[in-house]
């Protein structure tokens, strides 16, 4: 999820053959409910959430390299 455009998802989609639906906040309304900064100086995080809607765990200012190896250590 981003606040990036409904667009743009669809050309990242396409461009790395992602399978899975991709969630765009263009108003930024998740951002704000999760804390999230996504103005000026928008960061990365991450929010591993379970099946009944509980976070599990956050990841706040991602670094991308090695985070995905990071978060599936966690599932």
């Amino acid at each position: 999820m981003s606040c990036d455009s409904v667009e743009s998802h669809q050309a990242f989609k396409k461009k790395y053959s992602i399978p899975f639906m991709l969630l765009a906040d263009t108003d930024a309304a998740l951002c704000d409910a999760f804390g999230v900064p996504h103005e000026k100086y928008p960061q990365r995080s991450t929010f591993l959430i379970d099946a009944g809607g509980t976070i599990q765990k956050i990841w706040p200012k991602v670094d991308v390299k090695g985070h995905a190896l990071d978060v599936l250590s966690n599932l």
